[in-house]
């Protein structure tokens, strides 16, 4: 099958013929329908973070069901599913106690060692090992996952849209709903708004957030989180994001999003909190980033700092929820995706979000 590999090399991402072993027990292979082009993926390419190589890229996509391993009870051929990069094992701790996107398992064996959960790889090149990236590798014909990692959904959904619900979708409406648990009337402050930073601003206005207020530095992506929900925009472009935030919200935001996760934002989510506020971690920064903030101020503010892996879904209900609401009219998709493109310009795909060019590009297999 045809996919896009990285060896960490400049070479960069490449299209090429990849192996795809048939699914073991209590995994299944999906024919891949669509998967969505995400920052996370520009962290991999970039060096940034620790990931065995070679890969096969890509986290977040959508497709059918093409076989069935032992074992597997939930799944069917010819299901429609969308795919999640933490399949959960239902055993840990964390799965015990309800908070599959922190399973122990997917992050230490999955994502860690780029296998699947019984420690080995269904990817090959040339006879050597390929490594999964997440547990998905979506940049593909075809992938083969967990049975916990491709979540049934209704087959009436448009596959080549709800792809991104995969990932974007859930980790910014999820880190809303799950993870902060933002009540109506609340003052909603959303660091930037990519593909995850629409989805927190969608979030905050189904949570009824009185004051939504997105911050970036393109206006076409701000002109895009009004229409998703915000109530007030700042372009950070040169002046002080914080003292502008605190033009519009005197008292500071109840909540404040770092969609971006760089140090920076993170301490100026920090630095726009009202009392008795929270600020949400939702992007992911490069291995090893240290921000600063003063303890003694967040405790006399009574203010809380709260990370959100995945929204804090739990998949199996989160996502066909999120697909009913998007069927439903309540959640705006078609609006975020920039582009469909074949994987043979899966390269470029990566280029324009790393130039802030798109919002969510949708490599689809069957393009080309």
């Amino acid at each position: 099958m045809k996919a896009i590999t990285f060896d960490g090399t400049t070479t960069g991402p490449l299209l090429e013929e990849v192996t795809l072993e048939a699914p073991r027990a209590g995994e299944v292979r999906v024919t891949v329908a669509a998967a969505g082009v995400c920052h996370s993926d520009l962290h991999v390419q970039r060096g940034e973070w620790e990931v065995p190589m070679p890969l096969v890229m890509g986290h977040e996509g959508s497709g059918v069901v093409s076989a069935v391993g032992e074992g597997v009870t939930s799944l069917e051929v010819g299901d429609h599913v969308v795919l999640s990069w933490v399949p959960s094992c239902g055993e840990c701790t964390s799965c015990r106690r309800g908070r599959e996107s922190s399973c122990l398992a997917a992050a230490n064996t999955v994502a860690a060692q780029g296998v699947l959960f019984d420690g080995t790889s269904r990817l090959s090149r040339d006879g050597q090992p390929v490594h999964h990236y997440l547990g998905v590798s979506s940049f593909a014909d075809e992938v083969v996952v967990p049975e916990t990692g491709a979540i049934k959904v209704r087959k009436d959904a448009p596959l080549d849209t709800i792809a991104i619900v995969g990932c974007a979708v859930a980790t910014g409406v999820g880190a809303v709903r799950n993870t902060a648990d933002v009540e109506e009337g609340s003052t909603v402050a959303v660091i930037g708004c990519g593909g995850v930073g629409q989805n927190v601003v969608q979030g905050a206005r189904l949570a009824g957030a009185a004051r939504i207020v997105a911050i970036d530095l393109a206006d076409d992506k701000l002109s895009l989180a009004r229409r998703l929900g915000a109530t007030d925009t700042i372009n950070s472009t040169g002046i002080d994001a914080v003292a502008a935030l605190k033009e519009v919200l005197p008292e500071g935001a109840d909540y404040v999003f770092d969609a971006i996760g760089r140090v920076s934002t993170t301490e100026d989510a920090i630095a726009m909190l009202a009392l008795g506020g929270a600020a949400v971690i939702v992007g992911l920064p490069p291995v090893g980033s240290q921000a600063r903030f003063d303890p003694l101020s967040l405790a006399e503010a009574d203010q809380r700092i709260l990370g959100s892996n995945y929204g804090s879904v739990r998949a199996h209900r989160d996502i066909p929820a999120l697909v009913d609401e998007y069927m439903a009219g309540e959640l705006e998709l078609d609006v975020l995706i920039t582009a469909r493109r074949p994987l043979s310009e899966g390269a470029a795909a990566l280029q324009e979000l790393a130039e802030g060019r798109a919002v969510r590009t949708l490599l689809v297999p069957s393009l080309g």
